[in-house]
């Protein structure tokens, strides 16, 4: 079963707030006959967006190939959050790369949300970043591992955006009495992000790549020049790159060994008015400590956009009864808030949660597998694949040495050896562990 049509009518955007809001953007026509480019480049969400305007700014001719619609995956459907680092935290980086590749790693997920904020700038995007992002903590044993991150990315990275938080503190910013406090990192942010991909569309044709949606790739065959071929067309290559993410489906089989779908599903209330205000009291976005995360923020016209849940089969469940029951726990005010929108998306992660860079031939690249840390590195991975291609790896060979193994059973018993796994976590969730 193809995760590209299972949710989703063809072609289209899911019925989400983000897709309700959207700048108007141009369906673009499908690929048809025999095009040449010197880089093709599947899947049109942040990695394959920012690595064709950043190949076209340097002067390659650049073919973009999308499924269905522009930002139609991950990219236009999360939570939109710019975090800081990368998704394992500087202890876990030390510890399996070196002190040296960790800070190196730092410096390219703080060089990561520059590049969003100046890429919104200078392309004049409708898209607005909103500073800060909080941390919310369960338990006393989150509140002092999150105390202990601060501290050290203070001591030993010189980032001193982080602001602490006891539970009187958390409780006024946030609304909600639940947690024993957290942090504010007022270096992070949040955007609108279906708006961004879109935006970051926009540059790309106008930096000469050529886009086209509606031309899902049926089969990639790999040699000097790889041909890449849709239902209508193919493309010929000097090189191509991978940037499907959790729809890559079965174009390579050593990344979707190492790469897994999930789902997870947000809601958006009724616009708020006065009352949002006491669900936040400033324009930031909050994730907690759950290990199946719940992660927050409010929408320019004050609804509550609220993202919580994962499931691991194709189908998506009933997303309000899965997102409702968390959104609750934390905001029980909000019992009879009516419920506009509710949508799901299919994103990927990895066995080590971090970034999977990899080169399944010597002529195709492929980045994917953000787990839930992607816009500001998806973005980024965009910038490093185009230098990769030109010859300039530094970064992307910094991110492809990290251990990276596969997740038991390859890509064929992935599902239900995840699926007992998750089930395990989100039991310990459930408990309070």
């Amino acid at each position: 079963m193809n995760l590209l049509h299972v949710n989703d009518q063809a072609g289209a955007y899911p019925p989400s707030y983000y897709a309700a809001t959207a700048t108007p953007f141009a369906p673009l026509p499908a690929l048809q006959g025999e095009v040449s480019a010197d880089v093709c480049i599947v899947g049109g969400g942040y990695t394959g967006l920012s690595a064709a305007l950043h190949l076209a700014e340097r002067g390659y001719s650049v073919v973009l190939l999308e499924a269905h619609r522009l930002g139609f995956g991950a990219s236009g459907r999360n939570g939109g959050q710019v975090g800081s680092g990368q998704r394992q935290d500087q202890d876990w980086l030390e510890a399996a790369a070196g002190k040296s590749a960790a800070h190196l790693m730092w410096d390219m997920a703080e060089e990561a949300k520059a590049l969003v904020k100046s890429l919104i700038r200078s392309h004049d995007m409708p898209v607005t970043f909103h500073p800060g992002v909080a941390t919310a903590c369960w338990h006393q044993a989150d509140l002092r591992s999150t105390f202990q991150s601060a501290e050290k990315l203070e001591r030993d990275y010189g980032y001193d955006q982080i602001k602490v938080l006891d539970h009187q503190a958390i409780s006024g910013l946030i609304g909600s009495k639940v947690f024993t406090g957290g942090v504010l990192d007022q270096g992070a942010g949040h955007i609108h992000p279906l708006n961004f991909a879109l935006g970051l569309a926009k540059a790309a044709q106008s930096a000469g790549a050529r886009l086209f949606e509606r031309s899902e790739v049926l089969e990639i065959m790999q040699g000097p020049k790889p041909l890449v071929r849709t239902a209508l067309g193919q493309v010929r290559a000097d090189q191509v790159i991978l940037a499907c993410n959790g729809y890559l489906g079965e174009l390579d089989a050593k990344v979707a060994a190492r790469v897994m779908p999930i789902n997870n599903f947000i809601v958006a209330t009724e616009p708020l008015g006065a009352a949002a205000a006491t669900i936040l009291a400033d324009h930031i976005a909050v994730a907690d400590t759950k290990f199946v995360v719940n992660y927050w923020r409010l929408s320019e016209d004050n609804r509550l956009l609220f993202g919580g849940g994962e499931t691991y089969g194709y189908r998506f469940p009933d997303i309000l009864k899965v997102v409702r029951k968390p959104m609750l726990a934390i905001y029980p005010q909000l019992a009879q808030a009516k419920i506009d929108y509710a949508w799901g998306g299919t994103l990927a992660i990895t066995t080590n949660r971090m970034p999977c860079f990899t080169r399944p031939a010597p002529n195709i690249l492929s980045a994917s597998g953000y787990s839930g840390h992607g816009v500001a590195m998806a973005t980024m991975a965009g910038k490093v694949l185009a230098a990769a291609v030109a010859g300039q790896s530094a970064q992307f060979d910094l991110l492809a040495t990290l251990p990276q193994r596969g997740f038991p059973g390859g890509a064929a018993l992935r599902w239900p050896l995840l699926v007992l796994a998750m089930t395990w976590y989100g039991l310990r969730d459930r408990l309070g562990l």
